[in-house]
């Protein structure tokens, strides 16, 4: 599936999506971290 966007984004020339598809991957990581773990306070601090 990666392989498949990454296809896309350069067949395109969609560069600027690869900056979005990062920030969602990261605040997607950030809620699987928090949801019950020893982390979650110091997350809930950053926001």
């Amino acid at each position: 599936m990666l392989r498949e966007l990454w296809h896309f984004l350069r067949v395109r020339k969609k560069f600027w999506l690869v900056p979005i598809f990062v920030v969602m991957f990261l605040f997607g990581g950030l809620v699987v971290l928090s949801q019950g773990s020893a982390v979650a306070p110091f997350i809930y601090t950053i926001f």
